[in-house]
């Protein structure tokens, strides 16, 4: 899972080091929110998150692409990872807000296998960014409405927000959600907002299936190797480059060979053969969940065509 080490970036911090966020956080499942259990936040963690913010914004000039057709606007930066303010295709100005981010980025820590979590309370903030990357505003939710690391990896909190309130104070639209999955071959672009830096690449492909330690993952997209996210980088939103939709949300890579371990995912086909391919990236597909959401923004795992797992 793509995660940061916030020990790293405490150190330098301290020494006011001038490294890049590349060498500062290697991607790492030991990062703030990372296991299950975690103990409630701490002043001093809040301490540790903020310092770990500010050394990210600090550095992002260094890594920060310059300005394209897709940018940072509508992204946002949480304490552990990258997300996204998103709206769903039929989602109204009036509806509350909504951000996805990784399943394995909640702070909570890791779902468990099988486990589907719904309508939580939350207080969890966000870092909005424009579209240079500053940060903007915090925003804060009220409910996790969704969250799993089973045949997914997502997580969808609902803001105290609607998007016109976010448009009117901030200027800043969401990103759409896609409804339909992404073609082979599609130029994309993965954004994140932890560090401020672009990837690009294109879609090489799909895994069947998508195993990493205890979890399982179905239809993942495969990056071809442009993609070379690093820790923070989890729970980006991946851009379509030619609609500027979004089609999967990134999560994890394989980094030393590993079979099938954690920080080391393999790709398994439809007759069990393991494929393992090091220094390779993945993301999780989105467009199943633009069929789970009705008006208003209300979550209906009922609904016709959604085929999310369920609780």
């Amino acid at each position: 899972m793509r995660k940061p080490l916030v020990v790293a970036l405490c150190t330098l911090a301290l020494a006011g080091a001038g490294a890049t966020p590349a060498v500062a956080a290697a991607p790492s499942p030991t990062g703030a929110d990372a296991t299950t259990g975690t103990a409630p936040v701490t002043p001093l963690t809040d301490l540790v998150n903020d310092t770990v913010g500010a050394v990210a914004d600090t550095l992002s000039g260094l890594t920060a692409p310059k300005a394209g057709a897709v940018n940072f606007a509508g992204t946002v930066s949480l304490s552990n990872c990258s997300g996204s303010v998103v709206r769903m295709p039929d989602s109204a100005a009036s509806d509350p807000a909504l951000v996805l981010t990784n399943g394995h980025c909640l702070e909570s820590g890791f779902p468990a296998p099988g486990q589907v979590l719904t309508d939580r309370a939350s207080s969890r903030t966000f870092g909005l960014l424009n579209a240079s990357g500053a940060k903007v505003a915090t925003l804060r939710a009220n409910r996790l409405v969704y969250a799993t690391m089973t045949d997914t990896d997502a997580a969808i909190y609902r803001l105290s927000s609607t998007y016109a309130q976010i448009k009117s104070a901030y200027g800043i639209d969401p990103l759409t959600l896609s409804g339909t999955r992404p073609a082979a071959g599609t130029a994309i672009s993965v954004v994140s907002g932890y560090w401020k830096r672009i990837y690009n690449c294109s879609v090489d492909g799909f895994a069947y299936r998508l195993k990493e330690g205890d979890w399982t993952w179905k239809d993942s997209v495969r990056y071809t190797s442009a993609c070379d996210t690093i820790g923070g980088t989890s729970g980006s939103p991946v851009v379509d480059d030619a609609t500027g939709k979004v089609v999967a949300v990134n999560n994890t890579g394989n980094e030393d060979g590993g079979r099938c371990t954690v920080n080391n995912p393999c790709e398994v086909d439809e007759n069990g053969g393991v494929t393992v391919r090091q220094g390779i990236n993945y993301a999780q597909q989105t467009y199943p969940f633009t069929a789970c959401f009705t008006t208003g923004n209300r979550l209906d795992l009922s609904a016709s065509g959604c085929t999310v797992p369920k609780p």
